[in-house]
């Protein structure tokens, strides 16, 4: 099982050798986007920049743009992770035709993607692939027997368990425990509203269809059951805004202090199962749900509970069964909670699922066939200037005591960016893949990845690893490593296109250079110090002054109301309103210090440098979501949706009014001294 409170952690890495040809890449002689690098075609110039930025900069397209039938959003984020897959598919497709040329690797690949496009096997093994797993849960008759299952790879759990580096320490592991064991997002069992009753009539139609296509007898009365069971859980569950508090799942306890805490489980039994059991501490978050759940699970008939299990199997794998139940899956989970009528066709799916398992090993490939190195040139480039950037801006700022701007100028020197690709790859060659079992596949991917970390357990932390495949479309923060990634994936056109307009890869790239720094330094990054360990580097003068400009920050977020009755969470999409806000600020603030050694930037297409900076940022937020997926990402992601991301951020930059003309009456308007201004 994975469990990851504090940061996105990598499976691991080893030593991966692929036999591979010279690959030539096509360099493209101009920009991809317009004559500099921006779409200019996508504006709206019948709304005002100071009215609603996200607007003028994207409205034409917004207007002419419908969200794909198998998609629950469009955006550039979309159509570079589409684009990615394409290019996976080449690699797939290569290695079918010339399998020797990439030898055992290759094979592996091949067969695990084989193995998932043989629907007419899968059709013809209908639920026999099921059996010794749901015989396994069958065989479960006492709470002892559940608590192995819980604690095993593949089995639901109204409790994870993982490996994670420790926070006191994070030059080593340490076991962590928190909550789990929900089909759907705790908000959506408590809500009130003919919405959500809406949801959780699908929800509990979904369990008893699942249970009946398996076989399962009183399906009917066992949906019930299990249903009720998932919402007690959900009602001692910490929400979203509960589980970003760092200093309180910050909880670690000896074996005895577990066992007093939550006696309810029999913690020796769970963590040895999980390989853990060597850990001296076990990090406990969200305790008081934690040991709420122990209650409930005590509680509750041992048959419940495998009820329980066997639906959550059954589902979480019904896209490697025969049709009817992966068509279930989808009706419940893409079109009901978020809208999507069609599913994906087969081949990207199957793209996605091969990532998933084997991501290293075709990241390896892509990296030769699709990443220039002379973008890590440029990206070396601006991510110091990015550093320089923030340094300037920490050392003139005017509420931070001498002692905090100490500290946190010793933590931004010791960012370590990674670009493009891990230095070393996963080695899968232990990974057994049959060509027939797709479903046999999957659970031994999930054992190998289990059995990754169980190797690197007793190790120092290995600091290359990597938790993106560089064919991801996306890049992050490490607070317990203080790194920042950037996959391949994501250097492309319009975020980064070397041959844009150097305004625009500010704008844009530098803009999420300055973002996953900005992590650093947020109200969950700025508690963890230059190695990554949790501590304390403010004081309380400096706290207390971050404190009030945050709160700022949050209660603008609470006003923006992306649906009729539904507000951004302030508090929930803070860190992430933070690192926006100061990245946009640094990657400014970067462009001028490229300026001043390149030259001041020329007006192109009538629009100054800073008007291009500002474009490229909003054009990089090119994003429209279904309404129900809309509102499962207010209510549960950390991130703003992509809109406020844009107008919520420029109407606090004091440079984005001097190059758009924003004046008092104009609707995204602050007064300077309304303004936030944090890093």
């Amino acid at each position: 099982m994975k469990f990851k409170t504090f940061a996105r952690l990598t499976a691991g890495a080893a030593l991966l050798a692929i036999s591979m040809p010279a690959l030539t890449q096509s360099v493209p002689s101009g920009p991809r986007y317009g004559s500099f690098g921006v779409d200019l075609t996508t504006i709206d110039t019948s709304v005002k920049p100071g009215d609603d930025f996200w607007t003028y900069v994207n409205g034409g397209w917004d207007k002419r743009t419908e969200i794909a039938a198998d998609r629950a959003s469009a955006g550039y984020g979309v159509k570079l992770t589409e684009e990615a897959e394409v290019n996976v598919r080449k690699i797939l497709d290569d290695m079918a035709a010339n399998p020797a040329q990439f030898g055992a690797k290759g094979k592996q690949i091949g067969d695990f993607y084989a193995s998932w496009m043989d629907e007419a096997g899968i059709e013809a093994r209908g639920t026999a692939p099921l059996k010794p797993y749901l015989d396994r849960i069958n065989g479960a008759n006492d709470k002892a027997a559940l608590q192995v299952l819980f604690a095993s790879v593949g089995y639901q759990s109204p409790v994870g368990l993982g490996i994670i580096p420790d926070l006191a320490d994070p030059s080593r592991y340490t076991a962590a425990v928190g909550q789990g064991g929900l089909g759907m997002p705790s908000d959506y069992y408590l809500l009130e509203g003919e919405k959500y009753d809406g949801f959780r009539k699908a929800y509990r139609a979904y369990i008893q269809r699942i249970l009946e296509l398996t076989g399962v007898a009183d399906a009917s009365a066992k949906a019930d059951t299990i249903f009720a069971l998932e919402t007690a859980m959900a009602k001692v569950h910490w929400t979203p805004v509960q589980s970003r508090d760092i200093a309180k799942l910050n909880d670690p306890q000896s074996l005895e202090g577990l066992e007093k805490k939550a006696p309810d489980w029999d913690w020796a039994l769970l963590l040895k199962t999980a390989g853990v059991d060597s850990s001296p501490t076990i990090l406990m978050t969200q305790n008081t749900a934690v040991t709420a759940l122990g209650k409930i699970f005590n509680e509750t008939p041992v048959q419940t509970w495998k009820d329980y299990l066997t639906f959550h199997f059954v589902s979480s794998n019904a896209s490697y069964l025969p049709k009817v139940f992966d068509d279930t899956r989808f009706g419940f989970y893409s079109t009901t909670l978020s809208g999507v009528k069609t599913k994906r066709e087969r081949w990207k799916r199957g793209i996605q699922m091969v990532n998933g398992a084997l991501g290293e090993s075709v990241g390896e490939i892509y990296v030769a066939r699709h990443f220039p190195p002379a973008a890590q040139k440029q990206m070396g480039e601006l991510i110091e200037n990015l550093r320089g950037a923030y340094k300037e801006r920490i050392e003139k700022s005017s509420w931070m005591d001498e002692a905090t701007r100490a500290a946190a100028l010793k933590k931004l020197a010791a960012f370590e960016p990674r670009i493009g690709f891990p230095e070393k790859y996963i080695d899968y060659w232990s990974l057994a893949i049959d060509r027939g079992d797709i479903l046999g596949n999957v659970m031994r991917s999930g054992e190998f990845e289990h059995q990754l970390e169980l190797q690197r357990f007793p190790k120092p932390v290995d600091r290359t690893l990597w938790s993106m495949t560089p064919q991801t479309v996306n890049a992050y923060y490490n607070p317990l490593a203080n790194q920042i990634t950037f996959p391949a994936a994501i250097l492309q056109p319009p975020y980064f296109d070397m041959n844009a307009d150097p305004a625009v890869n500010y704008g844009a790239i530098g803009a999420i250079i300055g973002h996953e720094m900005g992590h650093g330094f947020d109200d969950q990054g700025s508690m963890f110090g230059p190695t990554g360990k949790f501590e304390n580097w403010w004081t309380e003068a400096a706290k207390t002054a971050f404190k009030a400009r945050t709160a700022a920050l949050g209660a603008q977020f609470d006003g923006y109301e992306p649906l009729p009755g539904l507000h951004i969470k302030g508090a929930l999409t803070m860190g992430e309103n933070i690192g926006d806000l100061g990245g946009v600020e640094a990657a400014y603030g970067a462009y001028q210090r490229y300026q001043a050694t390149h030259g001041k930037a020329k007006v192109i297409n009538g629009l100054t440098g800073d008007q291009r900076f500002f474009l490229s940022y909003a054009q990089a937020w090119q994003s429209k979501s279904r309404d129900d997926a809309l509102r499962n990402q207010v209510l549960t992601d950390p991130h703003s949706p992509a809109k406020y991301r844009v107008n919520g951020i420029v109407r606090n930059v004091d440079a984005w009014y001097v190059a758009f003309n924003v004046k008092p009456g104009d609707k995204l308007y602050l007064a300077p001294k309304d303004r936030v201004k944090i890093w």
